[in-house]
């Protein structure tokens, strides 16, 4: 069964999340994958946790999946010439070292071009590569705070929140990958490669989406709503006799049949509420009379009439109620794998259902080094050309 970037190499000399992230769905699309640690690994998230797994960090494996390790001291002259010799065979080549450092070991865009001038070299900084900030370290975190992301997130009692996830990481990683195919398409009609300068904080300014435009258009700052809405009514979550759900009413059409579903016809009636606009401006008088409605009965009971009635909703589910969820195991986002020191594992599935070349799972989240000879032995390295690298550390 073929794979959709089947015969694509890719030279990832990333850390953390959003290029590892980048590198495994590429992966997963079918790429050959080399990741580039230096000697003993040196991937942060290898040591972040608990949980470990017979010393192997979940963290580490949650975007490292369809990769092999080499190990490479870039440091080093020799270390820097096995790179510049992958180069020459890779297609793409992606690092998230700060701005300048690729610079300074001689690997930048300008210098490895030279070598393989059909080569897609992809930058991931925090701030990127150009503008005031460029020399600022950038971690989702400070990105969520920066961007505007945790100044609508939260609500007046808890104040500015991070979302539960590195969501700028995952953005970012998200839109690499979209430009690195993107530039590997153009350069079938170009003949050569070109170079992608993608930036947490750019990834996190575009998650703004509607809330970004709202103010663009309006020029008012927005405020912290919560689990609500800045431009549907009733949008958010709701209180009901036994815990809470989230009711997401999108038009007009179903606020009739909801309000109908719920006993409370007249409220479509009322020029109040009549329209989403007007509802957006008068939530303050319809929130509370919906409110206590919900609070009389349980969320099974809320949830199977709007089921019933094609009422877009839902319960707030822990991760044990999502992975035992019956989609989910449909859907086939949870996958099972053989790792060499943690044994067998479970990972979250790929999102990407493509019916052609449907994504493979061949290769567990390598061991720091784990290719190292089959790699170098590749490029031309004999046994006791490695034998001497590794005592002299190189790699």
């Amino acid at each position: 069964m073929g794979e959709t970037l089947s015969g694509i190499k890719v030279l990832d000399l990333t850390r953390v999340l959003a290029g590892p992230l980048c590198t495994m769905v590429l992966g997963d699309l079918g790429a050959e994958v080399i990741k580039i640690e230096a000697p003993n690994g040196s991937d942060d998230t290898r040591n972040w946790g608990p949980p470990f797994k017979n010393g192997v960090s979940a963290y580490y494996l949650c975007a490292n999946r369809n990769k092999k390790s080499l190990t490479v001291d870039l440091k080093s002259e020799k270390g820097k010439e096995i790179i510049r010799k992958l180069v020459k065979e890779c297609d793409v080549l992606i690092h998230n070292f700060k701005t300048g450092t690729m610079e300074r070991l001689g690997l930048d865009f300008e210098n490895l071009s030279k070598i393989n001038n059909e080569l897609v070299y992809c930058s991931i900084t925090g701030f990127g590569e150009t503008g005031p900030y460029k020399d600022l370290a950038g971690y989702d975190y400070i990105i969520q705070a920066m961007c505007g992301l945790m100044s609508i997130t939260g609500d007046t009692d808890s104040g500015p929140q991070k979302v539960g996830v590195a969501i700028t990481d995952i953005l970012t990683g998200l839109y690499a990958c979209i430009g690195i195919q993107a530039a590997l398409l153009e350069r079938k009609t170009s003949g050569t490669g070109q170079k992608l300068d993608i930036s947490l904080f750019d990834a996190g300014v575009s998650s703004l989406v509607n809330i970004a435009s709202n103010y663009l258009m309006s020029g008012k700052i927005p405020g912290l709503l919560g689990n609500s809405h800045a431009n549907i009514v009733p949008y958010q979550t709701f209180d009901t006799a036994n815990g809470k759900m989230v009711i997401a009413v999108g038009n007009d059409r179903q606020f009739e049949k909801f309000v109908k579903m719920i006993g409370q016809e007249e409220l479509s009636k009322n020029p109040l509420f009549s329209s989403n606009a007007k509802r957006v401006e008068n939530r303050e008088q319809l929130v509370p009379i919906l409110q206590q409605v919900l609070s009389e009965k349980p969320t099974e009971f809320w949830q199977a009439l709007c089921n019933e009635n094609g009422i877009p909703s839902g319960p707030i589910n822990n991760l044990e109620q999502v992975f035992q969820n019956e989609q989910v195991l449909a859907r086939e986002m949870v996958v099972e794998k053989e790792h060499p020191q943690a044994g067998k594992m479970k990972l979250v599935g790929s999102p990407l259902k493509l019916s052609k070349t449907p994504i493979q799972i061949k290769h567990h989240p390598p061991i720091a080094g784990e290719h190292t000879e089959e790699i170098l032995n590749s490029i031309g390295y004999s046994i006791e050309e490695i034998r001497e690298l590794k005592n002299n550390k190189i790699v």
